[in-house]
C-alpha cells in the first residue's frame, strides 16, 4: 500500500515537471516575433506525451523531457517557428513508438511529416550492404535537408540535447556520440553559421574524449581569468570613449576562445597553454543610426579604434563587403594593444550579430519579402549536397568524407575572366574551380592561367585571383586528380566519372577471372572471392574485377596454388581442435563472421593489459598510442580489436561511420612494454647542447634513444629524437626535463613524419 502511494507521488511529481518544462517553452515562444500558434504546439505537445508516457531516459527521467528540451532550443538557440518546434516535440515518435509517419500526416500535415520522417532514423538498409547503419541515417537526413533546411537544424538541436546529457551514457557509447559529433555535427552548425551551438558542441566532444586535458585548460583559463579581465578593461576604456564621442549605442563583450580551439592550437602548433596568445579577443556589437547606415558605421568605428591603436596590416578580414557563404557578416581587425598583444577586434551590428548567433534562422527574421543574396549561397551549398546524393559514395567512410569537405572550408573570392566573383573554398586548386563552373568544363580541363599566367590543375588558388580554365576535347579524367581535388563537388565527379570508366574493367575482369576458374575446376563461390582479394591486398570484389581488368593483377600460379592447398589445411583444422594444441588452436579459430562480431557485446571496458596486447589487440599504425593516451577500440570485420587515440583522424571516421563498434579501453600494464614515440625538440644552437640532450635523456631517465635528427640553420636548431618509453608520464617527465636547458625553447611529443 505504502509502495503505491509513493509510486502516485513520484508520477505526480513527474506530471508537474514535465508541465513546468512545456509551459516554460509555451512562455519562450510567445516571447518571440513568430505568429503565436501555441494551439498546434500544445496538440504536439500532448500527443508526444502521450506516445512517451511511461518510457524513461537512460538518466531515469520522464523521455518526453528530451523533446521539450530539443524544441526549447529549437525556439530560443536557433529561433525557429512552430512548425519546427512541433517536428522537435515529436521527432522521437514514429521511431519509438508504433504511431507511423501517415499518422502525423493525418493529425499534423504533410509539412511536419516530411520534417519528423527525416528525423527518424532508417531500420532497414535502403544504400546498399557496404554502408553502415550511421551513414544511412545521415544520408535520409541530408535527402530531407534539401528540401527543408529545418531538418538538419532540428538534428542538430537533437545532438546538442544528446552531447548535454551524454554523463548518462556508456563510456563506447559516448565515444561514439562525441566524435560523431566532432566529426560532423559541429561542422554543420559552423556551416549553416550557428557558432554558438558549434563551439559548445566541439567543447562537450572534446570534454568526454580527453577529460583530463579539458579538466586542465579548463583550471588555466579559471587561474588567468583576472589577468584577461584587466588586459580587456585598459584595452577597451579608450575605444569605449571614442565610440561615445560618436554618439553610438554598442555593447563591448569579451570573447574568450573555447577550451577545444585551445587545445587544438596547442596540437597543432605544438605549443603549451602559455603560449596560445589570441585567448582574448573583443567584440563591438552596435545598433545602427538608419539600417542603410549599417556598413558605414562599421568602417567608421574601425577607422576610430586604429587611430588608438595601430591595425595589423595583413589581418583586416572584411566579412561585410563579402558575406561568408553561411551569411556571416562583421569586420575583423586585430590591434597591438599597450601591453605588446595583439588582440582582434570584431565589429558588427546587432543584426549581424543575431546571424552570427542563430544562423540562416535570423535571416526569415530580417528579410521583408524575396531571397537574399546570403540564401543563394545556401541555395548553392544545398545543390552541392544534392549532386553528392543524387551518386552516392558506394563506401560509407568515402560519404561521409566526401560530404564533410565542403562543411569545414574557410572560403575565398575568385574572379572569372569577365570579373565576376565566385566563393571557393580556401585551399582549392584550379582544377575545384574547373569543376564549380561545370561538370564538363572540370572533366576536360588541361589547365588554368591565374592572373594571366600558365598553372597547373593542383595549383591552390588564392583570394583574389582571377582564373581562366583551359580545355581539351581529348582530355579525360585522371585517377590522380583525386589527390590534389579539394571541394566536396569536384571530388564527387571525378569519383563518379572514374567509377563509370572502372565499371567497363570490371566487367573485363569479372568475365576474365570466371574463364579462368572454369578452366582450374575451382567453384566460383563467395569464400573463393574473398580469398583473392586478401591474397592481392585489395579491398573489394569490385577492386579484384578492376584490377585483373586493366592487368594490374594476372592471374597466375600463385592464385592456383591457393586452392591447391585447400584440403591440407582443412585436416590441419580439424587436428588442432581435437587435440588441443593451444598455439595452433589460436592461430587456425576461424574468425568470426560480420554477423557474428555485430553481435558481440562491447558494453565492458576492456583493459589493455601486457598479454592482451601481444595476444588480442593490434596497436593502429596511424596514430602509435602509448599507456596513458585516451585510446578506444575498433571491433574490425574480422573479429580483431584495433587500438587508435582518440582523436586520430582514422579513429575520428570509425566513430562517425561504425560507432556500434568502438569499444572503451583503458590502459592496465605496469610499465612493462616499451613503445616508440618521437620527440620535437627546438631552440637556439650552442656548443655542447646535444651532449646535454643525450645525457638527461639517457643517462637521467635511463631511456633508450633510437634515432637522433638534428638540424642547424642561421643558429637555430630543430630536431626529431625517436625513443623507447612505457607510458606517458616518461614522455612528460622528459619533455619537462629537457625544458629546463636554457637554450631549449620548445619540446613537444609528435606523430613520426609531423
Amino acid at each position: 500500500m505504502e509502495e503505491d502511494v509513493l509510486l502516485k507521488e513520484k508520477e505526480k511529481a513527474e506530471e508537474a515537471m514535465i508541465e513546468k518544462a512545456f509551459q516554460e517553452l509555451l512562455n519562450d515562444y510567445l516571447g518571440t516575433k513568430h505568429r503565436k500558434r501555441v494551439a498546434i504546439i500544445t496538440k504536439a505537445f500532448n500527443f508526444a506525451n502521450h506516445a512517451h508516457r511511461g518510457i524513461k531516459r537512460r538518466s531515469g527521467e520522464p523521455y518526453i523531457m528530451h523533446p521539450i528540451a530539443v524544441a526549447k532550443i529549437v525556439c530560443n538557440e536557433i529561433g525557429l517557428g512552430s512548425t519546427s518546434i512541433c517536428a522537435a516535440l515529436l521527432h522521437d515518435v514514429v521511431e519509438d513508438t508504433d504511431y507511423t509517419v501517415e499518422d502525423i500526416e493525418n493529425i499534423f500535415g504533410h509539412k511536419i511529416a516530411m520534417i519528423v520522417d527525416g528525423l527518424t532514423k532508417i531500420s532497414g538498409g535502403i544504400f546498399g550492404d557496404r554502408a553502415s547503419a550511421q551513414a544511412e541515417n545521415f544520408k535520409k537526413l541530408l535527402l530531407t535537408m534539401s528540401d527543408d533546411i529545418r531538418v538538419i537544424l532540428i538534428k542538430i538541436a537533437d545532438r546538442l540535447h544528446n552531447m548535454r546529457t551524454l554523463g548518462s551514457m556508456l563510456p563506447n557509447k559516448q565515444f561514439k556520440i562525441a566524435g560523431e559529433t566532432l566529426y560532423i555535427y559541429a561542422p554543420l552548425a559552423n556551416r549553416l553559421g550557428l557558432y554558438k551551438i558549434k563551439t559548445e558542441l566541439e567543447n562537450l566532444s572534446f570534454r568526454y574524449e580527453h577529460p583530463e586535458e579539458y579538466s586542465e585548460i579548463e583550471k588555466k583559463l579559471e587561474a588567468t581569468a583576472s589577468e584577461r579581465d584587466l588586459v580587456f578593461k585598459n584595452f577597451t576604456d579608450p575605444i569605449r570613449e571614442q565610440l561615445d564621442r560618436m554618439g553610438l549605442r554598442y555593447r563591448i563583450l569579451a570573447r574568450v576562445k573555447s577550451v577545444y580551439s585551445i587545445w587544438n592550437k596547442m596540437q597543432t602548433k605544438h605549443v603549451p597553454f602559455e603560449e596560445i596568445y589570441d585567448i582574448l579577443a573583443v567584440r563591438i556589437i552596435f545598433e545602427p543610426s538608419t539600417p542603410e547606415e549599417e556598413l558605414n558605421n562599421c568602417f567608421d568605428i574601425y577607422v576610430a579604434i586604429s587611430k588608438i591603436y595601430k591595425p595589423h596590416p595583413d589581418r583586416l578580414r572584411d566579412w561585410i563587403s563579402h558575406p561568408k557563404a553561411n551569411g556571416y557578416q562583421a569586420l575583423h581587425v586585430t590591434l597591438m594593444a599597450n601591453n605588446g598583444q595583439w588582440i582582434e577586434v570584431q565589429i558588427r551590428s546587432e543584426r549581424m550579430n543575431d546571424v552570427a548567433e542563430q544562423g540562416f534562422a535570423a535571416h526569415w527574421k530580417y528579410k521583408e519579402g524575396g531571397g537574399s543574396e546570403d540564401e543563394g549561397e545556401l541555395e548553392k551549398w544545398l545543390r552541392t549536397i544534392k549532386e553528392i546524393l543524387d551518386d552516392p559514395q558506394p563506401d560509407a567512410i568515402d560519404f561521409l568524407d566526401t560530404i564533410k569537405l565542403n562543411l569545414f572550408a574557410s572560403e575565398i573570392f575568385v574572379f572569372t575572366p569577365k570579373g565576376e566573383i565566385k566563393t571557393m573554398p580556401q585551399n582549392c586548386t584550379a582544377l575545384d574551380f574547373a569543376f564549380s563552373l561545370h561538370t564538363d568544363i572540370g572533366s576536360h580541363c588541361i589547365g588554368a592561367k591565374v592572373n594571366h599566367k600558365l598553372v597547373p590543375l593542383s595549383h591552390k588558388l588564392q583570394s583574389g585571383d582571377q582564373v581562366e580554365v583551359l580545355t581539351s576535347k581529348s582530355q579525360r579524367v585522371q585517377p590522380e586528380w583525386e589527390a590534389f581535388a579539394t571541394t566536396a563537388r569536384a571530388r564527387a565527379k571525378i569519383a563518379s566519372l572514374l567509377r563509370k570508366e572502372a565499371k567497363g574493367y570490371q566487367k573485363e575482369g569479372e568475365t576474365l577471372l570466371a574463364t579462368f576458374l572454369h578452366n582450374e575446376g575451382i567453384p566460383q563461390d563467395d569464400s573463393t572471392l574473398d580469398k583473392l582479394v586478401r591474397l592481392h591486398h585489395l579491398r573489394n570484389r569490385d577492386e579484384l574485377y578492376a584490377a585483373i581488368g586493366t592487368q594490374k593483377v594476372i592471374l597466375g600460379d600463385e592464385d592456383r596454388n591457393l586452392f591447391k592447398e585447400k584440403k591440407g589445411r582443412n585436416w590441419k583444422k580439424l587436428l588442432t581442435f581435437s587435440f588441443g594444441n593451444k598455439e595452433n588452436k589460436q592461430a587456425e579459430e576461424p574468425r568470426p563472421t560480420k554477423s557474428e562480431t555485430e553481435k558481440i557485446d562491447t558494453k565492458e571496458i576492456l583493459k589493455l593489459t601486457e598479454e592482451s596486447i601481444r595476444k588480442n589487440y593490434i596497436m593502429a599504425d596511424c596514430c602509435n598510442s602509448i599507456p596513458g593516451d585516451d585510446v578506444l577500440g575498433y571491433l574490425d570485420e574480422e573479429g580483431r580489436v584495433i587500438i587508435h587515440k582518440r582523436q586520430c583522424p582514422v579513429a575520428v571516421r570509425l566513430k562517425s561511420s561504425y560507432g556500434n563498434r568502438i569499444i572503451a579501453t583503458q590502459w592496465d600494464t605496469h610499465k612493462e612494454l616499451s613503445f616508440l614515440v618521437t620527440i620535437y625538440i627546438k631552440g637556439i644552437d650552442c656548443m655542447g647542447l646535444l651532449n646535454e640532450v643525450t645525457q638527461i635523456i639517457s643517462r637521467q631517465l635511463n631511456v633508450n634513444i633510437r634515432k637522433l635528427n638534428i638540424e642547424t640553420i642561421d643558429g637555430i636548431f630543430e630536431g626529431h629524437i625517436q625513443l623507447y618509453v612505457h607510458d606517458v608520464d616518461d614522455v612528460r617527465t622528459i619533455c619537462n626535463n629537457l625544458k629546463q636547458v636554457q637554450n631549449i625553447k620548445q619540446v613537444t611529443r609528435v606523430e613520426e613524419g609531423k
